[in-house]
């Protein structure tokens, strides 16, 4: 039988000890890396430097905690962009329709809106996220509050972590360290960014930390500002061609603000509109400001006579424009322009109607953005979510380089790179945690241990 038996030695488990892994950030990545570790074995502690986990997470929850998103994976994945293929794996672990049976087996009833966007019944974020941290805590995770990780003195050992905390420095050593700080959007929830020269003090490549699902400077004038920030630009069309793959085209809604444009259309764009600004130095997207009419139509309805009529009340009636459609007009046509098109020219107007041009200069500071692009390079990890430079070390979550639309896509990814980072940790000690058999080969196999 000897000679059956392979040459090289065999491994076989050491005895098995405790894994302490501490998670740095209490968002959804680091609560659901949290469950998978506890769930494998592992002695949890939690560090955040909020008052209580979840502060973003329950922001986002205040407009009806968009969780998922109801269509095909292959289609869901896609929403990543250039990073899909990165993110592939984290969905292939927790998929959709796995995180909305997540959220049941918390007791949480979740429905399909008319968009395909999944929302839990009761249409917010607290009911999950108090049943989900009572099971975690029954679990045996340990929290510490208000313990801000300050990263690594000179000849730190990656896993020793020091903390700013209500009684001074806290200093620990662990197992295994899963940082999930988030990116640097909304700073005064807890995700600052600051983690940022902390890895690429220790050679991690880091991307620069932008705002994504972010506003963009326009500059109005003081009138329009005065008297349309906050107006809602309802039914229009966005367009965008950067000569870089098929153009942007959606329709939808968007918000007037002092300086410039914000909201869901103009979140959809923002990765193309903010990449195009750092190339060229701003932006030009085109407004179908009625896309319900065709230029055809329109330039019939605006060549019929004005009679007494004022203009705004004429292009009210005829075309459909008022209000803040109507005055986005004026921020580039004087009064005289655009009595001059109507009279002689409604046809050309009506070709500027459907692709109304908006310039924009700057996006909005990442600190007001929704979510964050840049962070932690996918090059800088192995392939188990750990950091090459830092053995002991995985990421998840929005510190990592890729950036997503909402409508699901970012607290789906999120909960998704949590357990798989965890699943890392858990692969990572089990390696670890193996010796050589020495047991000469001699032996039979049923005799080994």
């Amino acid at each position: 039988m000897s000679a059956d038996l392979p040459s090289t030695p065999s491994v076989r488990p050491a005895a098995p000890t405790l894994l302490r892994v501490a998670i740095v950030g209490g968002g959804p990545a680091g609560l659901m890396a949290a469950e998978a570790l506890l769930a494998g074995g592992a002695s949890v502690d939690l560090y955040d430097a909020m008052p209580s986990v979840g502060r973003k997470f329950l922001l986002a929850g205040k407009g009806g905690l968009n969780l998922t998103h109801s269509e095909p994976l292959d289609a869901f994945t896609s929403r990543y962009g250039e990073r899909t293929d990165a993110v592939a794996p984290w969905l292939a672990a927790l998929p959709p329709q796995a995180l909305r049976d997540w959220a049941a087996a918390l007791g949480i009833k979740t429905f399909v809106g008319t968009s395909g966007r999944v929302f839990p019944a009761e249409m917010k974020a607290a009911p999950l996220l108090r049943a989900w941290l009572h099971r975690l805590r029954a679990a045996g995770l340990r929290l510490h509050m208000r313990h801000r990780w300050q990263g690594w003195q000179p000849g730190d050992a990656p896993t020793r972590l020091r903390f700013a905390a209500p009684a001074g420095e806290v200093v620990i050593d662990t197992d295994a360290v899963l940082l999930a700080l988030g990116g640097a959007s909304w700073p005064q929830l807890g995700s600052d960014g600051a983690w940022a020269p902390q890895l690429a003090g220790r050679c991690v490549d880091v991307a620069p930390l932008q705002p994504a699902n972010c506003g963009f400077d326009v500059g109005w004038s003081a009138y329009f500002t005065q008297r349309f920030a906050g107006a809602p630009m309802k039914s229009v069309r966005l367009t965008f061609d950067d000569g870089r793959g098929a153009p942007f085209d959606k329709p939808g809604e968007f918000v007037i603000t002092a300086t410039g444009i914000e909201g869901s259309l103009v979140y959809a764009a923002s990765a193309r509109l903010r990449d195009a600004i750092a190339r060229d130095g701003r932006a030009t997207l085109r407004l179908d400001l009625l896309p319900g009419r065709s230029v055809e139509q329109l330039a019939t309805a605006l060549a019929k006579g004005r009679g007494a009529r004022s203009l705004p009340n004429h292009l009210k009636e005829h075309a459909g424009l008022d209000g803040v459609k109507a005055a986005l007009l004026r921020e580039t046509l004087s009064a005289e322009e655009l009595t001059r098109l109507v009279a002689h020219d409604p046809a050309g107007l009506a070709r500027r109607l459907k692709a109304w041009p908006v310039t924009v200069t700057a996006p909005r500071p990442v600190a007001e953005a929704i979510s964050t692009a840049g962070g932690v390079r996918f090059d800088a990890l192995d392939g188990r979510a750990m950091l090459r430079a830092l053995p002991g070390v995985l990421v998840a979550g929005e510190m990592l380089d890729w950036e997503a639309p909402t409508g699901g896509y970012l607290l789906s990814a999120c909960f998704a790179s949590g357990l798989v980072a965890a699943r890392g940790v858990l692969a990572w000690h089990a390696e670890s945690n193996t010796v050589p058999n020495t047991v000469p080969n001699t032996v039979p196999n049923t005799q080994r241990t």
